[in-house]
């Protein structure tokens, strides 16, 4: 390395990297987003100006933007009812509580998943149970089979983590078996399919996210779907409708209502005007960016296909995925995978590690997660985890990019494999 030095500065953090002496720099912020549309910051304007951001009004002033969104997403997913919520996790948090989850009760969830996910389990005030992870970053189906037979667990959270969509066919079947309702964490699969049917219409309850780094973008916000009455007039009296549900274009009839308004708290977890008037227009950019993300995902894989100590999973071919970012394992030890981050990152390439020591922005693993109740151990999920890195993949990136990534992690994976394992 030279002692040439590179400032790179973000909203929240700056750090001084001393760049290679290769050559090679990417540089380029993967952590930025598509612009939100025109249209969608005219009608978010309209409403500032208005002043009317609350989702629901006294008297009256149309039908609110969130009531739009939930009918145009429930049809775009297939759905009967949507509800919209101020984040995905707020989405998980309401699955459970309108699935009857109390608190001590024992909740399946994946073991590869972010922070928020058992966050769901214990406000609930529940006990996650965490099922191995496969190779392939999913859920392994045989210790799913053997927690839901020997857990007295009655409610499977599955992550579909970074897009990693387990067998839904099979995870139905498992649960059908033991009579275990099923909630799908779709915070990273909005608009992709397995088996030709969209993520988040497999079990009892789907939730999705908006957050800036997801498929579409309102900073924050959360969307959930079910076909179950019950669940949706709860999950609208829950998310804090004020006793105004008639706001609602999808609602339950009156009478079920009737059977939970009395005994349903309000937890203040609504979407706004302002966040669904961002969100509508992207709903039909969905199958564009799908495209777009695939073409990149493509392109990556095809790139990291001559670094010897890359491994990518395997994808079903009944796995119809949308990759706003991209995995794969690293060959190498802990030592020196911590060198060949340094490696990327004096090309300008930030990358994230599941086997880092702390947790890390938006990276951090089971490990990391003290407040869990005491786990049986998971040999498999550790191994996968140690090894496994994370990109986040911008639309803004072209072919060439995707070539210079490749590049850089080529150089930058052999360097690290020179370097002493355990050193």
């Amino acid at each position: 390395m030279n002692t040439t030095t590179t400032t790179t500065t973000t909203t929240t953090t700056t750090t001084t990297t001393t760049r290679a002496a290769d050559g090679l720099w990417f540089g380029k912020d993967l952590s930025e987003s598509e612009p939100i549309p025109e249209v969608a910051i005219e009608q978010a304007v309209a409403l500032m100006r208005s002043g009317r951001l609350h989702r629901y009004g006294e008297q009256g002033a149309g039908t609110p933007e969130p009531s739009l969104l939930e009918q145009e997403y429930a049809a775009y997913v297939g759905a009967k009812y949507c509800v919209a919520v101020n984040s995905c996790g707020a989405a998980m948090f309401l699955a459970l509580k309108a699935l009857g989850v109390q608190p001590g009760d024992k909740v399946l969830t994946s073991s590869f998943t972010l922070a928020p996910v058992p966050g769901a389990i214990a406000h609930a005030g529940a006990s996650a149970v965490l099922v191995e992870t496969q190779d392939d970053y999913t859920t392994d189906l045989a210790d799913l089979e053997r927690k839901a037979a020997s857990s007295g667990a009655r409610v499977f959270l599955l992550s579909h983590m970074r897009g990693h969509i387990t067998d839904l066919r099979a995870v139905q079947g498992i649960c059908e078996r033991h009579n275990i309702a099923l909630v799908e964490d779709c915070a990273h699969t909005m608009s992709a399919r397995w088996d030709g049917q969209h993520t988040g219409t497999f079990g009892r309850i789907g939730c999705y996210s908006s957050q800036t780094y997801k498929h579409i973008n309102s900073g924050e916000g959360g969307l959930l779907v079910t076909d179950d009455d019950d669940i949706a007039a709860q999950v609208i009296l829950m998310s804090g409708c004020y006793m105004m549900y008639d706001q609602h274009v999808l609602r339950p009839p009156a009478e079920v209502f009737e059977r939970w308004r009395y005994i349903t708290p309000n937890f203040s977890m609504r979407m706004s005007n302002l966040a669904a008037a961002l969100l509508r227009p992207q709903i039909a950019l969905l199958p564009e960016r799908r495209l777009r993300w695939r073409r990149i995902y493509d392109d990556l894989a095809q790139a990291f296909a001559s670094v010897p100590q890359v491994s990518l999973p395997v994808r079903d071919a009944r796995e119809d995925f949308v990759p706003s970012s991209i995995q794969f394992s690293l060959d190498l030890s802990p030592a020196q995978i911590e060198r060949f981050l340094t490696e990327c990152a004096a090309r300008g390439l930030y990358l994230k590690w599941f086997g880092l020591r702390v947790p890390t922005a938006f990276t951090s693993h089971f490990g990391h997660w003290q407040y869990l109740p005491e786990q049986a151990p998971l040999p498999q999920s550790q191994r996968v985890l140690s090894q496994l890195l994370d990109l986040r993949t911008p639309l803004s990136l072209t072919p060439d990019d995707c070539r210079l990534i490749g590049q850089i992690v080529h150089v930058a994976a052999t360097t690290a494999a020179t370097h002493p394992p355990g050193g």
